[in-house]
């Protein structure tokens, strides 16, 4: 018999977020049972934790069609879990993933995940994104840019809250491009810039079975680089995502910079346990 919790991570308000399968006990699963139990649990992505020769836990991370190498919200979910059953000692920890080894900080309920330093790829032309969704829309003022902390996303910039609220994607285009660019997605948001709220977002994954994500840590993490690198220069950065889906979540994003570069970067979140499931064969 195969326990597994499921919990929401970046929940805002103790409502919403985006909710993972966990696995906090090594089974010894084989590749495919792995996306067997994420296929039976529906979510975008379940974490399966284990030891670490290198670390303090491996996790790894599967969709229901294939392993990715780095997941935010299923790395928040279990630590949320860890931290509920009272396994966390420390106030911080460090994970191995197919990403690198990455550093976990506890504060509270807040849990915060270290993501690799910004990489920025190719900047793209709205004419090749103009199949996907209608191009009007761009906020002009801002590139669209392949930008990543750990995974690769599309990162599109709308001219505001309704017109990001009404995007009806073309997934079967969306998944072409995703392909063509080596991407996970296309990650769309309208900047707010205040104190409380940096900007509000949209992520689509299709190519990879999630055809809009509630709340995705590695994207914002690389959005929050992204408005860095173009003049929104903060510590902190507040991003909510997954109105759509009526799973309103909130993802905030801290910078550490070094002369004007930007030298850490850290995805952080609340959530809660969802609920227990016995899976009894794969």
């Amino acid at each position: 018999m195969i326990k597994i919790y499921v919990a929401s991570a970046f929940s805002k308000d103790e409502k919403g977020g985006n909710k993972a399968g966990v696995l906090i006990n090594d089974y010894n699963l084989t590749v495919k049972q792995k996306m067997k139990v994420a296929e039976i649990l529906g979510y975008s992505e379940t974490a399966f934790i284990s030891k670490s020769d290198k670390a303090d836990f491996k996790l790894e991370y599967y969709t229901p069609v294939e392993e990715v190498p780095l997941c935010g919200h299923a790395t928040i979910a279990t630590f949320v879990v860890l931290n509920n059953l009272k396994k966390l000692s420390k106030s911080s920890y460090k994970i191995e993933t197919k990403s690198g080894i990455l550093n976990i900080q506890i504060k509270k309920e807040l849990i915060l995940m270290q993501q690799n330093l910004p990489k920025y790829y190719d900047i793209i032309d709205k004419h090749e994104i103009e199949k996907c969704i209608d191009t009007n829309i761009l906020d002009e003022e801002y590139p669209i840019q392949i930008v990543s902390t750990g995974l690769k996303d599309i990162l599109v910039p709308i001219d505001n809250r309704e017109s990001l609220r009404k995007i009806k994607p073309n997934f079967e285009e969306m998944k072409k491009i995703s392909k063509e660019k080596d991407v996970i997605g296309m990650h769309m948001f309208t900047v707010n810039n205040d104190e409380e709220l940096t900007a509000i977002c949209r992520n689509f994954a299709p190519l990879y079975g999630i055809n809009e994500e509630s709340a995705t840590g590695t994207s914002n993490c690389a959005l929050a680089c992204y408005l860095f690198k173009y003049g929104i220069k903060k510590n902190k950065y507040v991003f909510e995502q997954g109105y759509e889906l009526d799973n309103p979540s909130q993802i905030i994003v801290f910078l550490e910079e070094n002369n004007n570069l930007i030298s850490n970067v850290l995805v952080g979140g609340k959530g809660y346990i969802v609920e227990e499931i016995e899976i009894n064969n794969l």
